[in-house]
């Protein structure tokens, strides 16, 4: 199975930064020294407590696919940080407690699963082994907020 896993839209992160407001409401974000491990949802890395400021806003994961609002809230590096974009699935995301979620049309809701570490590969295969989930939402477990998408990718061919 190939994948991508993708962040929230560089823009975003960049638009959050400069306006200091969250997108598609105007919320003022919120800054300040990180104080828990949640990861930057632009560069998929863990924060370090402590050493590290963040902006928090309210993000709607479903922005453009469906029209009915589910905003929430999210992390992001106070200063630029380069957005994920590397094959696989973002280590220091893998052992964080995962929700994944395989939506299919209409944003329904077809299957979820728990995983983490070793098992995240084994819980993305089952999932998009569905025909119909057209795609995932990567979530804290514990927290319910969402951390990323993860969409199939074409197979290359043998």
């Amino acid at each position: 199975m190939s994948y991508r896993v993708l962040p929230i839209p560089p823009e975003t992160s960049v638009a959050v930064r400069q306006t200091r407001l969250a997108p598609g409401y105007g919320h003022p974000v919120h800054a300040s020294t990180a104080t828990s491990y949640g990861p930057c949802r632009s560069c998929l890395a863990t924060f370090r407590v402590g050493a590290e400021r963040r902006l928090l806003f309210t993000l709607d994961a479903f922005e453009g696919l469906d029209s009915y609002p589910s905003p929430g809230p999210v992390f992001i590096h106070e200063e630029p940080c380069e957005p994920w974009a590397a094959e696989g699935f973002p280590p220091e995301v893998r052992d964080l407690p995962l929700v994944l979620e395989g939506y299919g049309r209409g944003r329904h809701l077809v299957a979820r699963e728990r995983a983490s570490g070793a098992r995240v590969e084994e819980a993305l295969e089952r999932l998009f082994a569905e025909p119909a989930v057209e795609y995932l939402h990567v979530r804290n477990a514990q927290a319910g907020c969402y951390i990323a998408r993860v969409e199939r990718t074409a197979t290359p061919p043998a």
